[in-house]
């Protein structure tokens, strides 16, 4: 039987101590309360803090006039609108594809370039993408 006394254990438990608060700033597994990312999205568009490119619409917009070879400012805003899309599909469902059955917090985005009209739609921690054959409402 091995004995421990008391300071062993003390130091012990405070080193445990630090290696979680540690984990914690360091971005490890814990998240700390004063965490101000998120994977929802907020009003009027705006992507999650952290999420490169700027808000929801900025970055199809961007995505948009890089596909169409235009400047982004030929690009106009139709909508943009949180939803909550009814699974993991995001309201683009692909034929023979199998999604989440859960609600997902996103955005519908409806631009509009030379005329066309032009569906993005976001969710949970995806970018906006463009929706071909967007689900009918």
């Amino acid at each position: 039987m091995i004995r421990r006394s008391g300071t062993a254990l003390a130091a012990g438990a405070a080193l445990m101590l630090t290696l979680v608060a540690c984990g914690n700033e360091s971005g490890g597994p814990g998240v700390s309360p004063s965490d101000s990312s998120s994977s929802t999205p907020t009003p009027g568009g705006a992507a999650p803090t952290g999420t490169p490119g700027g808000t929801a619409v900025e970055q199809a917009t961007a995505d948009l006039a890089k596909r169409q070879g235009i400047q982004a400012a030929a690009v106009k805003v139709v909508s943009a609108e949180e939803v909550t899309w009814s699974d993991g599909s995001l309201g683009c469902p692909e034929p023979g594809m199998r999604y989440t059955q859960a609600l997902v917090n996103g955005m519908r985005i409806i631009l509009e370039a030379d005329g066309k009209r032009y569906e993005y739609h976001s969710g949970g921690p995806r970018a906006p993408f463009l929706c071909e054959n967007p689900q009918a409402r």
